[in-house]
């Protein structure tokens, strides 16, 4: 995998050869974004059954790494229902099979994506900016992203967009890897920091604006990248659409509502610091949460392979999770 903390200024690939490896990634942020992490998950799993570890500490210790993002629950889960199946089979049969089922995950992923980005390419309003939060490409995904993979399929269909990206503090996903992937396709991007957001939601310029999510919770709120609701509000204001685009692995639809959802606090250090360098006073007190809900009164609709959800988010949310057909990879 890029180690995404070395982007743009390098690209590094940090290769992981044991389950306590992956959790390692995972938690300091070589690999990030909800669907990444599900896949790193599931491949977490299997190097563990690889190499002997006990399958529930394994399990256990994936799943201590990261407590928002809903997608790493899901591959582990999902993990753990074809471990069930295997009860009796040969040592040599797990393996194989717990590696095929992470690799079938990376697969599915990349053709989920493709059909988010199908769903949500006519919601682009042609020769119009789309603005967007964080970073939901390629490296948030196994590959073509969610938010970043409508702006690719627009742009695939003949449209002539361009994209403003939030430099999303304090972690920089926008200004490091989606203004880099957005260079890498040659799609035309402007960084802004993040307080112009309003200013240009305003100035009438923006047409839409695009996000992943890291857990929907059942009425249709929305865990995303700190920062998001703020767009959404601003967005909501100036009459601008504002679409999140996720898989329905990330739906958690037990949660009635974003208030359950759990928000990871990271070190006070990314605030402080940028690169190594202080830039606050020694000793400030710091807040620094990950995540933030967007209520589902300010989503436009939530873009998923199966489909288009639009309000009243519980119904709509429900059938497109249980009653679509399976996106083959």
């Amino acid at each position: 995998m890029i180690d995404q903390r070395r982007l743009p200024r390098e690209q590094v690939f940090v290769t992981c050869g044991t389950y306590q490896e992956m959790a390692d990634a995972i938690t300091t942020m070589v690999i990030r974004g909800a669907p990444a992490i599900g896949v790193a998950a599931a491949m977490g799993v299997a190097l563990g059954i690889q190499q002997g570890a006990d399958f529930d500490t394994v399990c256990s210790t994936l799943a201590a790494t990261r407590p928002t993002a809903v997608n790493l629950f899901w591959a582990i889960d999902r993990m753990k229902t074809l471990r069930a199946t295997l009860n009796g089979a040969s040592r040599e049969t797990i393996v194989l099979r717990m590696i095929e089922e992470s690799q079938q995950i990376r697969l599915e992923d990349i053709a989920i994506c493709k059909a988010i980005g199908k769903h949500g390419a006519s919601l682009v309003p042609d020769g119009r900016t789309v603005l967007t939060h964080c970073n939901a490409g390629a490296l948030a995904t196994a590959g073509y992203g969610t938010a970043l993979g409508v702006i690719r399929a627009a742009v695939e269909a003949g449209k002539k967009i361009d994209v403003f990206a939030d430099e999303t503090r304090p972690f920089l996903q926008g200004a490091r890897l989606t203004a880099w992937e957005l260079q890498q396709d040659h799609i035309p991007t402007t960084l802004i920091t993040d307080n112009m957001a309003g200013h240009f939601l305003r100035s009438g310029r923006i047409g839409c604006v695009v996000v992943g999510a890291d857990r929907i919770a059942a009425n249709g709120d929305v865990a995303n990248k700190i920062g998001t609701y703020s767009v959404a509000v601003l967005a909501k204001e100036n009459g601008v659409p504002f679409y999140v685009a996720a898989p329905v692995s990330t739906f958690d639809l037990t949660l009635e509502s974003g208030d359950q959802i759990p928000i990871e606090q990271r070190a006070a250090s990314e605030v402080t610091e940028m690169f190594g360098v202080p830039v606050a006073p020694e000793n400030i007190a710091v807040q620094n949460p990950a995540f933030d809900i967007t209520p589902s009164r300010y989503v436009t609709a939530i873009i998923c392979e199966h489909g288009v959800a639009r309000a009243p988010f519980k119904q709509s949310l429900g059938a497109l999770a249980g009653g679509a057909k399976k996106v083959n990879a």
